[in-house]
């Protein structure tokens, strides 16, 4: 059975100007220098960037309005951030460079195989290392580490140290001269 559009067309519309506006205006700066800049842009397009928030150029978002991140967190070189649901990031945190966060799947169950956008959140000085993946609805706790190329596709404990694909406990972090979770 043939279905419409998932999302309606203002939505899609509002993604094809902004993908177009940050091509031509973000996507070439150098990484530090215009960050307050970037933000802007995020910003007039919806998203709710804290002003020390710091986004590189070569970073794909997918629909800013879902976007949130706190004070001091960071989307690195190469991250997609497919935020079809609210990707939130807490402060402090790291998201690394080629990393994915993907808000969005399909119901397999389903004959019709409808789209499931489900939130991500990322927790205050969690890290998701290069190349990680964190899949929809996943919740990455407050100082968690997601290790290089690391797949979560559930939860992430706070505080705890994850590698592999699925992701897997290793052991607690230890911050050396901080407060655990």
């Amino acid at each position: 059975m043939a279905r419409g559009a998932s999302f309606p067309l203002r939505h899609r519309m509002l993604r094809a100007l902004f993908t177009l506006a940050w091509l031509v205006l973000a996507r070439w700066t150098p990484p530090t220098m215009m960050r307050g800049w970037r933000n802007l842009i995020l910003r007039l397009f919806g998203a709710r960037i804290h002003p020390s928030a710091l986004v590189y150029g070569s970073v794909q978002v997918w629909y800013p309005p879902n976007l949130k991140m706190a004070a001091g967190s960071t989307l690195g070189p190469g991250v997609i951030c497919y935020c079809m649901a609210q990707i939130s990031i807490g402060r402090g945190a790291v998201v690394s460079q080629r990393s994915h966060l993907c808000g969005g799947t399909h119901d397999v169950d389903d004959p019709d195989f409808p789209l499931l956008a489900l939130p991500i959140t990322i927790g205050d000085g969690a890290w998701i290392a290069a190349e990680a993946f964190v899949g929809p609805g996943v919740t990455v706790g407050a100082s968690a580490v997601l290790g290089a190329r690391g797949v979560a596709t559930k939860d992430l404990e706070p505080g705890g140290v994850y590698a592999g694909n699925p992701a897997r406990l290793l052991r607690r972090r230890t911050v050396r001269g901080a407060s655990q979770p």
